[in-house]
């Protein structure tokens, strides 16, 4: 097979090169960086010769658009700019799944294993010598990169998260189009002789950062590095052990604290000889106060909202660096102040971006989907690279592991080898970051978490509601979980009986029901609030925050426009202050029967705010399913005075509700002393048609609704 093999001018000019940005604004050595993205050449069987990196093979953006293809060669020609002679070239590749060996003009410079860590190779040596260059302009020959990958069909024991395998997984239902291949950023950089190869800082003593410098190249063993905070006089001076690990502490004088309303960020200069690397992080502490989060020392609620990262033509690739940061810009403008990335290292420009925003984030590896040692080795080798790759971020806040015992066969309770393998990766992360809060299998059999976090998917709301209040006293563990379309298990809290029931912050992290848009903005309204209702608990993380293919369960649409909400605002529902209904409703679009006669309805308030605030409840009638008004009306009814003290639900207050005997929307308006609308909400007053039944025969479809998929 002939391959034509692209060269370095495929991909020089932003107009021609896809996500030319800098793909590591967190480690900044952009002055000296060479994008690789775009056209290489492309040796699989019945494939087409060309592929457009950094997107996988299965997409259509990739040019390619195979599934279930397993190896397939990489290659294109380089030209190492002449300014950069003599210094260290290095070879930088965002994520392959699932192994790569890469070759430089036919000499192997290593391999890696894992299909969603950054990895980098030193490929100086195998670089053609600069004599060989012209130094004026680009070389006939150049240089050579070969990557071959293999992308296995079966994925079960390796970590794959919502990939789809075959033979297909235990959770091949919510599972999607694979991602093999190159499917993030490649790039060349220029270092020094002697260069910091990672560089880990960590604020969460609030006044300083500790900061650790693995360095490489030449003669790492004894080197001095210089770290300076930039724009500033502090600075520290270091000397690497015969490992060529250098450890310091920067102290900053006068403290900026990390937060989501101040996000605040420092830049350490860290300087080895020759080489320069700028390095972000910011000053902040996450902690587990019995069963309170906090955040430098201030109670913390997590209003989140679970992201897969999925877009439509270009998979677990964002098509523009604009798409992917305005994936942060949209989880805020829901109202929800934490993203839980599912499944998936996002790119460090998606975490940067959270971190400059202010948005918290719980990040989380890849799954495999069957127990063996080997798969466990496996989960748990992706560890050290997402610490190496992340930890410096200050919006991550929470390290996730297992999801619902994916790769632990739904048995962590049965089985001790299982348990342990639970255990085991929460003491390895542990060991490999301590600043953070640890959950080791997220939804449920919890053996050693910082955070007893729960799934749950439950259509009946009244179910919901009992539910949510007997999980939060503790007078109920277990909650049904459908595995299957014909597998539903009762799973518990707890995966042993020397699990902690108290003392753990607990959450919910995942939620939602509904086939329709207007059946999820009911869910999500009613759901939320009953969370709300009870002190308890620590937080939500609602599914979900876009559709995947199949999955239909978003806010927004796959192409991210927010779906039709019939005038609710989700923000409103996401609030740090929002109005509690003592409610069971009857019916999307239809909460209550259009009233012939005034009654009342008893209301709360649930305010996370840093103070207490007083103010009162105005309720007015506006036409059937209208947007609520920003402020509340002059004339209508309202209740008496109620005082909302943060982090405690409020006592009831009784609200009138006139007569309304046409359908319409019946607004709820929190409103304080100084006239300012502090949360809003509604009522939906409409007929509820009985459902036909009249083309049943007997015997047919026998049974009743089980409880909603999970989606986890």
């Amino acid at each position: 097979m002939t391959t034509t093999i692209p060269d370095e001018t495929t991909s020089v000019g932003t107009a021609t090169v896809p996500r030319p940005e800098y793909p590591r604004p967190d480690r900044d050595r952009s002055e000296r960086w060479l994008s690789l993205n775009g056209a290489w050449g492309f040796e699989a069987d019945g494939a087409p010769e060309r592929i457009t990196v950094p997107f996988a093979w299965e997409t259509a953006a990739s040019g390619v658009g195979r599934t279930w293809l397993e190896q397939a060669t990489y290659r294109r020609r380089i030209e190492v700019p002449a300014s950069w002679s003599g210094a260290r070239v290095v070879l930088c590749f965002g994520a392959v799944h699932h192994h790569a060996v890469v070759e430089v003009n036919g000499i192997r410079v290593g391999e890696h294993r894992g299909g969603y860590e950054y990895f980098e190779f030193d490929i100086t040596d195998a670089l053609r010598a600069s004599a060989d260059r012209r130094t004026d302009e680009a070389s006939s020959a150049g240089d050579e990169i070969a990557v071959a990958v293999h992308a296995p069909a079966d994925k079960r024991e390796i970590p794959h998260g919502k990939q789809r395998s075959i033979p297909r997984d235990d959770y091949d239902g919510v599972s999607f189009t694979p991602t093999s291949g190159i499917w993030q950023s490649v790039w060349l950089e220029a270092r020094g002789r002697t260069y910091a190869q990672s560089v880990a800082m960590r604020g969460d003593s609030l006044d300083g950062f500790d900061v650790r410098v693995v360095l490489d190249g030449d003669h790492p063993a004894g080197a001095e590095v210089e770290v300076e905070l930039d724009g500033a006089e502090e600075r520290i001076r270091l000397v690497a052990d015969p490992e060529g690990v250098a450890e310091g502490r920067i102290p900053i004088a006068a403290p900026h604290l990390w937060s989501p309303e101040d996000p605040h960020l420092y830049r350490l200069r860290v300087r080895t000889g020759d080489d320069l690397v700028t390095v972000t992080g910011g000053l902040r502490r996450i902690e587990a106060r019995g069963e309170e989060l906090h955040l430098n020392g201030e109670r913390l609620y997590v209003r989140g909202v679970l992201d897969q990262g999925y877009w439509p033509e270009t998979g677990l690739t964002a098509p523009t660096v604009d798409d992917l940061l305005g994936d942060v810009a949209w989880a805020a403008e829901l109202g929800y102040n934490l993203v839980r990335k599912h499944l998936k290292f996002e790119e460090p420009l998606w975490l940067a971006e959270a971190d400059r925003a202010g948005m918290l984030v719980w990040a989380e590896p890849a799954c495999p989907s069957r127990y063996s040692p080997a798969s466990a080795a496996a989960f748990e080798a992706q560890l050290e690279g997402m610490v190496e790759r992340d930890g410096n971020h200050p919006s991550i806040v929470i390290w996730g592991l297992y999801n619902e015992e994916w790769g632990l066969d739904w048995d962590i309770p049965g089985s001790p080898a299982r348990a342990e393998a639970a255990r085991h990766a929460y003491d390895r992360l542990r060991a490999l970051d301590d600043s953070r809060l640890i959950v080791e299998n997220s939804g449920w059999s919890h053996v050693k978490t910082d955070l007893l976090d729960w799934h749950y998917y439950e259509p009946d709301l009244g179910e919901w509601a009992r539910a949510v209040g007997a999980l939060a006293s503790g007078e109920q563990e277990t909650f049904p979980v459908r595995l299957g379309p014909d597998f539903v298990v009762d799973k518990s809290l707890y995966g042993s009986d020397d699990t902690p029931r108290t003392g753990i912050p607990l959450i919910n992290s995942e939620y939602g029901e509904g086939f329709t848009s207007l059946e999820r903005i009911w869910h999500l309204r009613w759901e939320t609030q009953e969370l709300r209702r009870h002190d308890r608990y620590a937080g939500y993380v609602y599914t979900e925050f876009a559709d995947v293919e199949h999955e239909a369960a978003g806010l927004l649409t796959t192409d991210r426009r927010l779906k039709d909400g019939a005038g609710l605002v989700p923000r409103d529902v996401n609030a740090e202050t929002v109005i509690v209904i003592d409610l069971v409703p009857r019916a999307a679009g239809a909460d209550i029967v259009p009233p012939d006669a005034e009654t009342t309805v008893d209301v709360h308030i649930s305010h996370h705010g840093t103070d207490a605030v007083r103010g009162t409840v105005v309720g007015a009638w506006l036409a059937a399913y209208a947007p609520l008004p920003a402020e509340a009306p002059h004339a209508g009814a309202e209740s008496a005075e109620v005082q909302a003290v943060p982090f405690r639900l409020s006592d009831a207050v009784s609200i009138a509700v006139p007569t309304h005997p046409a359908p319409g929307r019946f607004g709820l308006w929190f409103v304080d002393g100084a006239g300012t609308v502090r949360a809003r909400a509604y009522l939906d007053a409409a007929e509820v048609e009985s459902a036909n039944r009249r083309g049943a025969r007997p015997g047919e479809f026998p049974g009743h609704a089980q409880p909603g998929w999970t989606r986890g």
